[in-house]
């Protein structure tokens, strides 16, 4: 990676459902900057913001009608600039969730194009006559269900939206759009961001052509963590992960690069090789890995997992859960399982070359709520076909015990409470120092402290399930990812335990192996 960003502890913030400051039961951006403190206290160093953008909420958010503005529901610019200026004070980096691949269909580019084919801004957006028959142009599918193609009745031709219907794809063949985004990003960073988050960055571009996609033979479609199929009913050859896409990130770099800002991409690639090309001189500064977000716990899957991405990509951001997956104690088992083996994880991976990602809640070890089907604002549950409403992973995040949770003072939050229990608070996690905030301080205070866990050079000591261990200079991490006790093998030498994930006494000398519990991982200091 080579960034400042390698030192740092990544934290999403997902605006609506932080913190609302002012009763509409909406999150904003002033209950953000009224909890930075809380993210500093967490260990957390860089910042990414959900979309605050002017929106009309067809898919929460990232259907963007106006990139330079703020929505009123969120706050202001005024707001903006204050968390920006708070920020900074405590040393924190903020990142800008971009959304290039797609306007809003509310956007004024897209109702201009909308006007007809002698528009301005037609060619900002991917137009085609009817297919063969009168149908879609192609085959293509949305990723939310049904076709990629939504047809226009008043010019008689079909618009690209590999997403929602309201959030139609841009053109950036044409060089206007590429244009215009060299000046929104450069007004961004102008601003006080420090860089972005790259919304779904590998499907900007498609063929120019814009050929049928090979279909998947149907014994090999299998329903991804959210239940859906029909993506995964095509090898997506023609509609994403272009070879001229590192062109445009290596444009992008041009603006980000002299200011000193990051470029974080989306990109579910989960092929170690294939996602390093963006990566590894393509362009963007870091990458998400998807492979142990879209796991369930199944331990003999989780090294392939690790290993592999640890030492061919570049510049990975490790993360167990987001907005748009299950969490991760509910993907693995539950409590009181799944939130020891999401901590578990966490201290595997904060070692790992990358730096390590929250969700907010990850460090409460929050699982999804219960979303009553009348109340689901999911287009992928709604349209898509999908069986798991995102807006589980989405609820408010719970500061304190009571209605709302700390979180509102209105009668009803925008998305539902949950059942949350008292102990998952905040208030009552801060109160103890046994909780798995304070285990999450802990492992990030001393990723913080030992530069070897961030920047020493990588060698594994085993890598097959149960047992894994690796060395970056002198610390090791070693992690028990069965059911049963175990000795993890452990470098040549001496070594002193200085963090547990079971909270048990450490400052013991080993040699050789070191004892692990059950589904836990122990980081160790070399002794001379």
């Amino acid at each position: 990676m080579g960034g400042w960003w390698e030192d740092l502890v990544g934290y999403q913030v997902y605006v609506p459902s932080f913190l609302d400051s002012n009763g509409d039961g909406w999150g904003d951006l002033p209950g953000v900057t009224s909890r930075l403190g809380y993210l500093a206290d967490l260990g957390v160093g860089l910042v990414w913001l959900s979309p605050f953008h002017p929106s009309p909420f067809a898919d929460h958010g990232y259907d963007v009608a106006d990139y330079r503005s703020v929505n009123p529901r969120l706050g202001d610019l005024a707001d903006l600039a204050a968390l920006l200026e708070e920020a900074g004070r405590l040393g924190l980096r903020v990142l800008m969730d971009l959304v290039p691949n797609h306007t809003s269909s509310a956007h004024a580019w897209f109702t201009d194009a909308l006007t007809g084919p002698g528009a301005a801004h037609r060619d900002w957006y991917i137009w085609r006559p009817p297919g063969p028959g009168g149908g879609p142009p192609n085959n293509w599918v949305s990723r939310f269900g049904g076709p990629a193609w939504a047809f226009d009745q008043a010019s008689g031709e079909y618009y690209l939206h590999l997403f929602a219907p309201e959030q139609p794809d841009l053109n950036w063949r044409n060089p206007a759009v590429a244009a215009e985004f060299d000046d929104i990003m450069a007004h961004w960073l102008d601003f006080g961001f420090s860089g972005f988050r790259l919304d779904v960055p590998h499907v900007v571009l498609k063929h120019p052509d814009l050929p049928d996609n090979p279909e998947v033979p149907a014994e090999r479609v299998r329903p991804d963590v959210r239940g859906a199929t029909e993506w995964g009913r095509f090898e997506h050859l023609y509609d994403m992960d272009q070879p001229d896409l590192f062109d445009l990130y290596r444009r992008w770099q041009a603006i980000t690069a002299p200011r000193g800002a990051m470029l974080l991409g989306e990109v579910n690639i989960t092929e170690p090789a294939r996602l390093a090309r963006y990566t590894d001189g393509g362009g963007l500064d870091a990458v998400f890995w998807f492979g142990l977000i879209e796991q369930l716990w199944e331990p003999e899957r989780l090294p392939p997992a690790l290993v592999g991405p640890a030492g061919t990509v570049p510049g990975l951001a490790w993360v167990l859960s987001s907005h748009d997956r299950p969490r991760a104690p509910t993907r693995y088992g539950g409590a009181p399982a799944g939130r020891r083996r999401s901590l578990a994880l966490a201290a595997l991976t904060v070692g790992l070359p990358g730096l390590p990602f929250l969700y907010q809640g990850d460090e409460l070890g929050l699982e999804d709520i219960d979303v009553p089907a009348d109340r689901v604002q999911d287009p992928l549950v709604l349209w898509g076909g999908a069986t798991y409403a995102r807006d589980r992973a989405r609820s408010p995040h719970p500061w304190a015990p009571g209605p709302g949770l700390g979180f509102t003072t209105a009668p009803q939050a925008w998305m539902p409470l949950g059942q949350r229990e008292p102990s998952e608070t905040v208030e009552a996690q801060v109160a103890d120092r046994g909780s798995l905030l304070h285990a999450y301080r802990e492992l990030f205070s001393l990723r913080g402290a030992e530069e070897d866990l961030r920047r020493g050079e990588l060698a594994w000591v085993s890598s097959s399930a149960p047992l894994l261990s690796y060395r970056r200079g002198s610390t090791a991490v070693a992690a028990n990812l069965g059911p049963g006790p175990g000795e993890v093998p452990l470098p040549p030498g001496r070594w002193q335990a200085v963090y547990r994930t079971d909270r048990s006494a450490t400052g013991t000398g080993h040699e050789g192996r070191v004892p692990v519990a059950p589904e836990h991982v122990v980081v160790l200091k070399a002794l001379p």
